[in-house]
């Protein structure tokens, strides 16, 4: 992996937690929404584990936002 590739993981995991806050969700209650452990949503978000793009459509769909909003620059959080 190239460290691009790398900047661009790191900004979708930071979407990836900036969606479920914005949820206004934490992890546990994203884990018991989709069935999962804690640690589960935990090691999604912290790249410990790759997210797949079936599994982007279910946390999308879970926390409300379109699939866009994985896909453009992170902004910050408002």
């Amino acid at each position: 992996m190239t460290t691009l590739d790398r900047d661009r993981y790191q900004e979708f995991l930071e979407k990836l937690r900036l969606a479920r806050l914005d949820a206004r969700m934490t992890q546990v209650q994203a884990s018991m929404a989709l069935k999962k452990h804690q640690a589960f949503i935990s090691r999604c978000e912290t790249g410990e584990r790759r997210v797949d793009l079936v599994e982007v459509q279910i946390l999308a769909e879970l926390y409300g936002k379109p699939l866009s909003f994985f896909l453009t620059k992170a902004k910050g959080r408002r």
